[in-house]
């Protein structure tokens, strides 16, 4: 099997495996298809935590994603593949001072409040620096979504403030004089396949947005209107189609706009955008037979990709995979039963269970696919001290390495011997 020509062997004999392999092509022909068809005021913002790689989102940023980022190193991230400030916002229930501070003093274009505690925080650092900072209240909703693989607000949260509080705030425009609350931001669930679920959702958090401005008094510079397309995993779903949702979110859109034309529309996306992108190779190391069931005993495992665990669901369900050493237009001959399992001491390192390959031997290359997102980010890449996989993205035909593999020296440069015969002694003269 190949990659703009290149073929998966090849990458894994220059870079070794296991590997992530991202398609520049895919990420590029995403976001322009979603950016194409959704109303033209509405931004698309790349949810930087679903793949941090400086290059992936770099390449979206060429195809006109703006940043969306939750720590520090996101942030740098962002600035490091070129976006500007007023293209980024700053969200995560539990932000550092030092990472409110850098908000700041890099000017994005707003930071996502969490809480009021949060909201008094950022007044007060903003006003010892004498700067001002645009600041949209993020909502817990009264209602949960219906037809989301993962609800994140209507129910208790720490993520965001309860509708109801910010409703009976008060006036919250005159309050703040360096945090400047100017819009709102509802994220209700993640993974929806259902163009009609994404706009239920959108309805109700515009209709919410006018709401708050109603009670509050603040100005709605923003609106940020979460998104959490999805993609399909596993069997029985299909991908959600850009289009379906461009024809029942625009007219929606529209209107609001012509209430509100100088307040900007904001959508994020990371698992949609990035999550058909990538491949995670494994190299097959021994194969091996246990009460009846066949393993593949690989050199990756859930270490690098927690998410093919299953996400969130009790029973295991695979992401689709392949072999990637066979031709993709020839027979693969009889199919089996393969339980693949990485180098991990837990029963737990399972990436496919019961799943249909071919007859797999040692040096044999299987792709986990749609693995372009929460691939290591949402992952223990320091169990057993493994440490993360190189990462390459495919290019024009050309292959680029844009993550090292991390070496043993990686992971052991941070740490300190303690020496423990001088810390008795010392111990000792102290007596």
């Amino acid at each position: 099997m190949k990659i703009q020509g290149i073929e998966y062997r090849e990458l894994a004999e220059r870079f070794g495996t296991p590997l992530y392999v991202y398609d520049a092509e895919v990420l590029t022909s995403t976001i322009t298809e979603l950016r194409g068809v959704l109303h033209p005021a509405i931004e698309v913002f790349f949810s930087l935590k679903s793949n941090p790689n400086v290059s992936v989102f770099n390449t979206l940023r060429a195809g006109g994603a703006r940043a969306e980022v939750s720590s520090l190193v996101e942030l740098r991230t962002a600035l490091l593949a070129g976006a500007q400030p007023h293209d980024i916002i700053f969200l995560g229930p539990g932000k550092s001072d030092r990472e409110l501070i850098a908000c700041l003093e890099t000017g994005i274009y707003a930071i996502v409040c969490e809480s009021f505690a949060e909201l008094d925080r950022i007044e007060l650092l903003a006003a010892e620096r004498d700067l001002y900072q645009r600041v949209l209240l993020r909502i817990n909703p009264a209602v949960a979504v219906q037809g989301s693989r993962l609800t994140m607000g209507g129910k208790p949260r720490q993520f965001g403030i309860d509708e109801a509080e910010v409703l009976a705030a008060g006036d919250l425009a005159s309050k703040y004089r360096h945090a400047d609350v100017a819009g709102v931001h509802v994220y209700m669930g993640t993974r929806i396949l259902d163009a009609d679920v994404v706009a239920k959702n959108t309805r109700y958090i515009l209709d919410l947005a006018e709401r708050v401005v109603s009670s509050t008094g603040i100005r709605l510079d923003a609106v940020d209107i979460g998104g959490g397309l999805g993609v399909a995993y596993f069997d029985g779903e299909e991908d959600i189609d850009a289009k379906s949702v461009a024809e029942v979110l625009n007219p929606m859109l529209e209107e609001f706009v012509s209430l509100h034309p100088g307040t900007r529309l904001i959508m994020e996306s990371g698992r949609y955008l990035a999550g058909r992108a990538g491949v995670y190779v494994l190299g097959v190391r021994y194969v091996k037979e246990s009460m009846g069931e066949r393993f593949a005993v690989a050199d990756g495992g859930t270490h690098h990709h927690m998410a093919a665990v299953g996400i969130g669901s009790f029973v295991k369900r695979n992401f689709p995979a392949v072999a990637l050493d066979r031709d993709e237009d020839a027979d693969p001959g009889e199919l089996q039963s393969w339980n693949v399992t990485g180098p991990l001491c837990t029963p737990n390192d399972t990436l496919l269970k019961h799943a249909q390959l071919p007859a797999l031997e040692p040096g044999d290359l299987i792709g986990v696919l749609r693995s372009g997102a929460y691939g290591p980010s949402a992952s223990p890449g320091l169990f057993l001290s493994h440490g993360f996989p190189a990462e390459v993205l495919v290019h024009d035909g050309q292959a680029h390495l844009v993550r090292d593999r991390d070496q043993p020296e990686d992971l052991l440069r941070p740490q300190h011997l303690l020496d423990l015969t001088a810390t008795t002694a010392t111990t000792t003269s102290g007596k």
